[in-house]
């Protein structure tokens, strides 16, 4: 059997130097309207009879949010910036956000002020963490993240959140187009279907940027701390 191709991309990319003085979490989307089994999604899909979401949910619980709580515990303790990126509409109906978007947040409730648009208990923002809130898929079309960002001397952003293939995608490719050096932990993020998530991090380190496990992620920034 042949030996894989060489990816021919990999010639044309930077090593980047990770600089923990330079880095920052953000945490994407992790909401009860799509990020809970609790949530609007999870109780919709029940009440169909449907099983689509189990392994959203099942990865969201069992993963996402002990790692996502391992990296955060780490950056507070490194006095490092914590950002945590919403999506949701200002007003019930929708009407403020994309035409794209209005069907999915009005659907799922998830406005300003409702429960669905909370962020899940287990990952509630603590005094000193950010709070950004999007109405569009990635976070630096309709949000000052980037500005944000910049004030915070945060130029290593460590994403994590659903869903991978979409918002968290979408914002992580927005943030290398801006000059950003970013990280997707893989092992942080998730979406509906495995082969969604394989796919999306297959092709992200293919120029825009790495991925990394948790484990990963916390020893290269201890060593280099």
């Amino acid at each position: 059997m042949n030996a894989p191709a060489k990816d021919y991309i990999r010639d044309f990319m930077t090593e980047p130097v990770v600089d923990p003085a330079q880095a920052a979490l953000v945490i994407i989307d992790m909401q009860y309207a799509t990020g809970s089994r609790q949530g609007a999604l999870g109780r919709r899909m029940k009440a169909e009879g449907s099983n689509v979401t189990d392994y959203r949910f099942d990865r969201i619980e069992q993963l996402l949010v002990p790692n996502i709580l391992r990296l955060r515990q780490h950056f507070r303790d490194h006095g490092r910036p914590v950002v945590h990126v919403t999506l949701g509409a200002a007003l019930p109906d929708a009407s403020d956000a994309p035409p794209h978007m209005r069907k999915l947040l009005s659907s799922c409730n998830n406005y300003v002020g409702s429960r669905e648009h909370e962020i899940i208990d287990e990952l509630k923002p603590l005094p000193g963490e950010h709070v950004v809130r999007k109405t569009s898929v990635g976070a630096f079309a309709s949000t000052a993240i980037d500005s944000l960002m910049r004030a915070l001397g945060a130029q290593q952003l460590y994403m994590v959140g659903v869903s991978t293939n979409m918002c968290v995608e979408t914002t992580a490719r927005e943030a290398a187009d801006r000059g950003f050096q970013v990280t997707l932990v893989e092992d942080a993020c998730g979406t509906t279907f495995a082969e969604l998530h394989e796919v999306t991090m297959r092709n992200f380190q293919r120029l825009f940027g790495r991925v990394t496990s948790t484990a990963q992620t916390l020893g290269e920034l201890k060593e280099r701390a």
